[in-house]
């Protein structure tokens, strides 16, 4: 394996791209780090303290001041938190703020597997692998729809479908650093796989990649 490696999983909201770099780094021995739990602890900071996530300027100085301990996935669940959260990655000096916090990150050794919106395109442009994991709308709808359901709370369906469709159109219209594709990313489509299924796709991917260049070196 390279001495350095760095995989950047990019998607959409409910596309599974969280729990696959999950397991990409458990397999190949890497950290992990969820960039949209900066955002995630942004909006909660901002909630806590009756701040509205869309005024920018509080937005600013909320991001310079998150610690590291902000940072607790158990804290940062729930819709009101996912919609601030959107709103915050939406300004572009929010971003600005959180990026050397996600670089230095991905620069420490062994190498680090990263899930966001936008890790290929702006955070790590130059990562090992670019990874972007996607499904249709219906089918992460449901899965969000699932997710509240197991929790407690008694979602509606066409409801999470409309938030869900909304916060995509937030990610992929904002002017800096929306939600895209990179030119040199490989595309799964989850849509028709299960959470094994996605994770042995990606896998085979990586490793014969890896394969492929150390052949080519030796």
């Amino acid at each position: 394996m390279n001495p350095h490696l760095v995989i950047a999983v990019d998607g959409p909201a409910a596309s599974g791209k969280s729990t696959l770099a999950k397991r990409l780094a458990l397999h190949f021995g890497l950290r992990f780090l969820d960039t949209g739990l900066l955002y995630r602890a942004v909006a909660k900071a901002m909630l806590d303290h009756d701040l509205d996530p869309g005024d920018a300027a509080a937005a600013v100085r909320t991001a310079e001041e998150l610690e590291a301990e902000d940072v607790q996935p158990n804290r940062l669940k729930g819709e009101a938190i996912g919609q601030g959260a959107s709103k915050v990655a939406a300004v572009p000096a929010v971003r600005a703020a959180l990026l050397p916090f996600q670089r230095r990150f991905a620069a420490r050794p062994p190498g680090a597997v990263l899930a966001g919106r936008d890790v290929g395109t702006v955070v790590c442009p130059d990562a090992t692998f670019k990874l972007f994991v996607t499904a249709s709308e219906e089918e992460r709808a449901r899965r969000r729809y699932e997710e509240l359901r197991q929790r407690g709370e008694a979602p509606i369906y066409a409801a999470v479908l409309a938030e869900l469709r909304e916060r995509d159109r937030r990610d992929s219209d904002r002017a800096v650093a929306p939600m895209r594709v990179a030119p040199d990313a490989w595309v799964l489509d989850s849509t028709g796989l299960d959470a094994d299924a996605a994770f042995e796709a990606a896998r085979r991917y990586i490793e014969s990649q890896l394969e492929r260049r150390h052949s080519s070196v030796a």
